[in-house]
This record gives structure tokens, C-alpha cells and sequence, in this order.
């Protein structure tokens, strides 16, 4: 019962923990480079090997932007309160600092395989670990088990958002039972089949297409719906700013409430500190380790500051939890009909259901990518076993299998929250492997930021952090 930690997790106190940490020990670099982190983007890939930094950006963005940017805001709001939203920037600015470590140490401790390369967390963790075999296959299982714990409830999520956007364009409700169901079940499979048997550049080019797409629709949706309601912009900051600390007696009335809400969402929702996100951070081509660690801090800002801000927009400012005849009905119903409601209440009748469908849309692109990213993580994972193609065939189809059951309990009827069970389960086991690496590699991420502010053109190997070898790094 300690108070405000007590509402915390372990795995979130760590989490937290460590990015403040990383942040003073780094000193502040998701400031120092931020705009050095956007420039990259627009940097075309020198390299025939690997995909570009902005591939490797639109692939990161594709798992690390999923659902939880719109049912776990909200839902952090709706216990929390609006100062969760607050709390979720701050936790989302440390976490940018520990996204650097692990995007750096992706690329220091990659592998050249023909023409892509692999790494994150079973290499680096391999490598950090006396060059140990063993802890490179048991953290490629660890993901791989993360993922299996994750896909069925992506796979759910893609098939209700489909079914929502249909009912809304017939003007009816399509029961779980129903045949189409079935039949958008079975297109999705087989959709999913073909992309992932085609490779991480066959992944890459859809999410190159998907991310943008979501992205964009999103944010100039929600911030249409800002604009129509321009009058609510001072109490959407009061609310934020002053729930933070005094939040109001329906969230509990206590400070460490808005905090742990705030704080395990954004956490939760970039993935800062999980290793999750390190595989594509290993596939690009970078000209310095660092450059991938900027790009991957960027990414944490992409999900948390922009895409979870605008849902607690249009969350806040729909006032379910502060109008008496709304609040019963508002806490009756589950997270993405808590966002509907809001959404119900900043736009007109005529434009709600263009408005509902364009939203749920890119609900439905949140948790297709998020799919395709972790079979295809899980792919990269797997390599670190062995790169032998029967092997890796085998993950794909074991991803694509437990992603159908989560299709299939779409069908059945069941329901999601348990489905998320699984996922959390899976997000805190990885995460108390991941840190204790990422502050064993903190000296090397340390040394190889201090060689690319020499910038005396000298070349990054092994001897620039003082390590034995390198296998990419020094023999190019």
C-alpha cells in the first residue's frame, strides 16, 4: 500500500525508471536530435542491403501503432481521467531516451544475411551476453512466445473493425454468427498468407503504404473534429492539466490513479523498453548506429505525443465522463464504443457515420499492421535459431495459426478482454529481460553517440566502443 507506487507494476516502475535514467545519462538527446531524427527520414537508402530508414520507420510504426492508441487511451482516461493523458506525454518523453538505446543497439549488433539484415534483441542480447547461443535462441523464443501472446487479439480487432464499418454503411448490426464474417475471416488469412510468405520486403512495401495512409486519414480526421469544436479546446487543457494532479471524484479522486493510467498506456502503447520494436530498427541501412536510435526515439513521439493525443482529444472533449445523463451509458460499454460515443458528440448527425467509418478504418489499419509486424519480427526472431527456409516457413504458418484463433473467437462470440490477458502477459515477461540488457549495453550506446559527435569522419567499427568484433560494422 505504498502511496502512487502501489499502483504501479513492477514492470511499469522499471520501465519508467530506467527512461528518466537514460535520459540524464544521455543528456536529453530525443531533444539534442529530434530535428536531426526527421531530417533522416527524407534520406534515400545508399545501400542495395536493407530497407531505408523510413521503410524501417513505417515498419516500427506499424507494431508500435496499434489499437491501444484508441481503446487503451481512452480506456486510461475513463479510469484515470483526463490527466492521464498528461502523465502518458511525460512517461512518452523518457521513453524516447530508453527507444534510443534500443534502436542504436539493434543496428551496432547486426547481422548481414544476403541481402537484409537481422538483429535486435536475441542479437544484441547474444552479443551483451558473453556472445552466448543459448541466450540468443531462448530471447528469439521469448519474442516469438510475445507475439503468439499478442497476434489473436489483433486478429480480432481487424475482423469486429470490418464488421462495425459494414454495419454502419447498411445501417444494420451483423451478428458474429453470420456468414460474412466467415467470409471476411477467410480473405484476411489468406491476405496475410500471401504477404508474409513474401518476406520482410514484401511486409515492408505493404506497411509503406498502410502507415502513411492510417496516419494521415487519422490525424486529419480527429483534427477536422477539433476544429468544428474549437470552443472545447480550453476545457480539453483544463482538464488535462488539472486532473493530472486533483483528478475529480468519479476517477477515484487520487493523484496516483491519473499517474498509473497515464503512465502504463503510454508505456505500453510505444513499447519503449520492451525490445519489441528492435527488429526493424535492425533491418535498415544507417551510415552510423545512432541515426537508427533517433529514428527509433521518433517513433515513440509518433505514437504517444501525436496518435494517443488526439484520441485523448477526442475523448476528453466528448464529455462522456462529465455530462450526469451520458456518464451510466458511457461506463456501460467497452473502450471502442466509449470513442464512438465521444465522436457521436463533436460531429453532427449527417456526418457521424462518414466520421465512424473513416475512424474505424483506421482502427482496423492499426491492428493489421501491428499483425503483420509481429509475424514478420517473429520471422527476423527466428533466425537468430537457425536460417534454415523450413524453419522459417514454420513460424509463419505458427503466427498465422494463433492469429486465426483470434479470428476465430471473433465468430465464436467470445470476448476480447481475455484475449488482451494474453498480451499483457506477454508484454511484461519481456520487458524483465530487455532492461537489464539495455543497461549492460548502455556504455557501448554511450561510446558510439560520443563517436558520431566527433564527427571526424572517422569510421564506426568495433574499436570506436571498444569491443572485440563487430560483423557488420567491421567488414564494410
Amino acid at each position: 500500500n505504498i502511496p502512487i507506487l502501489g499502483n504501479f507494476t513492477l514492470a511499469i516502475i522499471v520501465l519508467v525508471g530506467s527512461g528518466v535514467y537514460f535520459t540524464f545519462k544521455l543528456s536529453f538527446v530525443q531533444i539534442k536530435y529530434f530535428k536531426k531524427s526527421i531530417k533522416l527520414l527524407s534520406e534515400k537508402n545508399a545501400s542495395k542491403i536493407g530497407i531505408s530508414q523510413l521503410a524501417s520507420f513505417f515498419l516500427s510504426t506499424a507494431m508500435r501503432v496499434g489499437p491501444g492508441n484508441i481503446t487503451g487511451a481512452t480506456g486510461a482516461i475513463a479510469v484515470g481521467g483526463p490527466g492521464a493523458l498528461f502523465w502518458m506525454w511525460l512517461s512518452a518523453f523518457f521513453g524516447m531516451a530508453t527507444a534510443f538505446i534500443e534502436g542504436t543497439l539493434a543496428q551496432i549488433f547486426k547481422e548481414k544475411n544476403n541481402d537484409e539484415f537481422n538483429g535486435g534483441l536475441p542479437y544484441y542480447g547474444k552479443k551483451l551476453l558473453n556472445n552466448s547461443i543459448i541466450v540468443g535462441i531462448f530471447l528469439s523464443v521469448l519474442y516469438i512466445l510475445y507475439a503468439l501472446c499478442c497476434l489473436p487479439a489483433q486478429g480480432f480487432n481487424v475482423v469486429t473493425a470490418i464488421g462495425t464499418i459494414t454495419g454502419i454503411i447498411t445501417n444494420s448490426t451483423i451478428e458474429f454468427s453470420d456468414n460474412f464474417y466467415i467470409i471476411i475471416s477467410l480473405i484476411i488469412i489468406i491476405l496475410t498468407t500471401i504477404i508474409v510468405f513474401g518476406g520482410i520486403k514484401k511486409v515492408t512495401k505493404v506497411t509503406n503504404k498502410l502507415v502513411p495512409i492510417m496516419a494521415i486519414i487519422y490525424c486529419i480526421t480527429v483534427l477536422l473534429l477539433i476544429i468544428f469544436n474549437l470552443n472545447l479546446i480550453p476545457y480539453f487543457f483544463e482538464s488535462v492539466f488539472g486532473g493530472a494532479f486533483k483528478p475529480k471524484a468519479i476517477f477515484g479522486g487520487a493523484f496516483g490513479i491519473a499517474l498509473a493510467q497515464g503512465v502504463k498506456r503510454g508505456l505500453m502503447s510505444n513499447e519503449a523498453g520492451q525490445g519489441t520494436i528492435t527488429m526493424p530498427a535492425a533491418a535498415s541501412y544507417s551510415k552510423h548506429p545512432v541515426e537508427q536510435g533517433f529514428i527509433s526515439s521518433l517513433g515513440v513521439f509518433l505514437d504517444t505525443i501525436i496518435i494517443c493525443t488526439l484520441t485523448g482529444f477526442i475523448v476528453v472533449m466528448g464529455k462522456g465522463f462529465d455530462i450526469p445523463s451520458r456518464i451510466e451509458t458511457f461506463y456501460s460499454v467497452d473502450n471502442l464504443q466509449k470513442y464512438n460515443m465521444s465522436v457521436e458528440f463533436l460531429t453532427t448527425d449527417t456526418l457521424e457515420p462518414f466520421v465512424k467509418i473513416l475512424l474505424t478504418f483506421c482502427f482496423a489499419l492499426f491492428a493489421y499492421t501491428c499483425l503483420l509486424g509481429m509475424i514478420s519480427f517473429s520471422e527476423i526472431a527466428g533466425s537468430r535459431i537457425t536460417k534454415n527456409n523450413a524453419f522459417k516457413n514454420f513460424i509463419r504458418i505458427l503466427c498465422i495459426f494463433v492469429a486465426t484463433f483470434g479470428i476465430l473467437s471473433n465468430i465464436a462470440g467470445l470476448h476480447l478482454e481475455n484475449l488482451w490477458a494474453f498480451s499483457d502477459l506477454g508484454n511484461i515477461i519481456i520487458v524483465y529481460f530487455n532492461i537489464p540488457l539495455l543497461y549492460i549495453g548502455l556504455k557501448y550506446v554511450v561510446k558510439s553517440l560520443e563517436h558520431y559527435e566527433k564527427n571526424d569522419d572517422t569510421k564506426f567499427t568495433s574499436k570506436s566502443i571498444n569491443i572485440d568484433k563487430l560483423e557488420y560494422w567491421d567488414n564494410i
